[in-house]
């Protein structure tokens, strides 16, 4: 996938997120994603559901910036193609995602 088709999915997330940013807090709806995410630590909302997707989308975008778009988090291998198909902000490969579940279960039991 092209750099400016991944930037254009990626735009297009934003967007979507901008909406329900908007809701939350109006006075956020043109701020940079990192100074929202650093308000939204500040208001001590890490546990919104919009905290984890602009963080998300915030790593593709630099990630993308530095030229290491598609790369595990983890393990530095290459993230399957039909998983950033499915999720442009995707930041483990399948292996690493299976693994980070399973080691961080219990936290994922709790926060639901």
């Amino acid at each position: 996938m092209s750099g400016s088709l991944i930037r254009q999915r990626l735009s297009a997330i934003e967007m979507d997120l901008r909406v329900a940013i908007t809701e939350l807090n109006a006075d956020w709806a043109d701020w940079p994603v990192s100074k929202i995410i650093d308000a939204m630590v500040d208001a001590e909302l890490c546990h919104h559901p919009l905290y984890n997707r602009l963080n998300r989308l915030d790593a593709a975008q630099c990630q993308l910036d530095l030229g290491l778009y598609g790369l595990c988090a983890d393990c530095e291998n290459e993230i399957e193609a039909e998983r950033l198909a499915k999720d442009p902000t995707e930041q483990r490969c399948q292996r690493c995602s299976e693994q980070y579940a399973h080691e961080h279960r219990q936290e994922l039991r709790l926060s639901h």
